[in-house]
């Protein structure tokens, strides 16, 4: 084994024993507790007045790709801001947490994956390396920010700026719409109202028509050089 293949070793090591640490540290100083339920959430962050814009930045972006939801850190921002200043923190928070999940599994676990994925398997990756951008933008617009979406996305051949570009437009629609309207959709401990079930469902039909669309224009737009290229490769 070569010094710089046992760098990188020790080095992703290192990286998953921090995680391990925060989210210890997190679990023994009851973080977890404070984050069960928007309404506690945003009781805590008003008492810290300025600096509840950092903690529940630097939370958020710590925790979400980890195990924490990130509906509890978008129900409660409106319930604590305006919308203006709940949208502009929920977008910093949830790509601050996007690019953790991301580069996590992009550093300690693409390689490991990568060998281990099967040969009919990787043209999909392929594919999806093809329409990176769009694939990623319909993704966060349909899917939001799973933790498992952060580690898929990680381990494929989506450039880290394709990423970050496409995960950016992928979350304003949603984002937007629950800061906008969050008061509406949720009441004062984050339980979400009868009348916020026909604006989530407007929501998921136009998500639903979005992804449609790209997969129709592909089909569309499809040369028949690509396809012969990749029964080749079979």
């Amino acid at each position: 084994m070569s010094a710089t293949t046992r760098s990188l070793r020790v080095a992703r090591l290192g990286v998953v024993a921090l995680v391990l640490l925060t989210l210890a540290g997190a679990w023994y100083f009851d973080v977890f507790a404070w984050l069960s339920e928007p309404k506690a959430l945003a009781h805590t962050l008003v008492e810290m007045g300025i600096w509840g814009y950092l903690a529940f930045i630097v939370a958020y972006t710590v925790l979400q790709p980890f195990g924490v939801p990130g509906s509890i850190f978008i129900v409660a921002a409106p319930l604590i801001w305006p919308w203006q200043t709940a949208f502009a923190l929920s977008m910093i928070g949830t790509m601050s947490a996007s690019v953790v999940g991301f580069s996590f599994a992009r550093f300690v676990a693409k390689d490991w994956v990568s060998a281990r994925i099967p040969a009919r398997f990787r043209k999909y990756d392929d594919a999806l390396e093809r329409r990176a951008f769009q694939t990623v933008v319909v993704l966060r617009l349909v899917l939001w920010m799973p933790q498992v979406l952060h580690g898929f996305l990680g381990v494929s051949k989506v450039g880290f700026w394709t990423h970050f570009w496409g995960s950016l437009v992928g979350y304003v629609p949603p984002l937007l719409l629950v800061s906008y309207l969050g008061n509406e959709m949720f009441d004062a401990s984050g339980r979400m109202q009868p009348g916020a079930w026909p604006i989530l469902g407007g929501l998921l039909v136009a998500s639903i028509l979005i992804a449609a669309l790209d997969r129709a224009s592909r089909g569309g737009r499809r040369p028949c050089k690509p396809w012969r290229r990749i029964s080749q490769a079979r």
